[in-house]
């Protein structure tokens, strides 16, 4: 079940990246053909960064607990920017409060831009921090599709609230 599980991860991911980039298309486009997407997004954007938060936490504690992958320091620094969404998006959820993108998007740009180092590090780049010897920055545990690596999928979580927090805004402008 594990291994499946394991298997299938970076094929969602992959799917989930070709969402976004309809979505992304969809906010250029939000004057003609994107604009119902955008206000379903903008309408949903806290159910949906709840889910995302969930598949993030889910994910990142299966690959460490379930599969045995070590988180290494970049890692653990990605989570306490992304493990935080998970509860604020629940209470906001709870609370029907559309300003909790004011905290989110913090958090998300935080894991942005620690995922791309990490990623900049796991495709050969020259480390700034160094990394524990247990638990290598540079290792890559996931490689699919010539690209999906654990890092991006931090990265997915990290755009894509930053772009429900777009399409929030744009759905409390109309």
């Amino acid at each position: 079940m594990i291994q499946t599980i394991a298997w299938l991860m970076p094929f969602l991911v992959l799917g989930f990246h070709l969402f976004l980039v309809v979505a992304v298309f969809a906010l250029i486009f939000r004057k003609s053909w994107g604009r119902s997407l955008v206000h379903w997004v903008g309408k949903h954007a806290i159910t949906l960064g709840l889910l995302l938060s969930v598949i993030a936490v889910g994910g990142s504690l299966f690959y460490s607990n379930g599969v045995g992958f070590e988180p290494c320091y970049l890692c653990w620094w990605q989570r306490i920017a992304l493990y935080p969404l998970l509860v604020l998006f629940l209470t906001a959820l709870k609370d029907k409060d559309r300003g909790v993108f004011k905290y989110t998007m913090r958090l998300s740009v935080i894991a942005l831009i620690l995922a791309l180092y990490h990623s900049y590090v796991q495709w050969g780049g020259n480390p700034l921090i160094p990394c524990s010897a247990t638990a290598s920055c540079a290792k890559l545990y996931v490689y699919a599709f010539h690209y999906i690596t654990i890092p991006t999928m931090s990265l997915t979580i990290a755009v894509s609230v930053i772009l429900l927090w777009l399409a929030n805004r744009l759905y409390q402008r109309s």
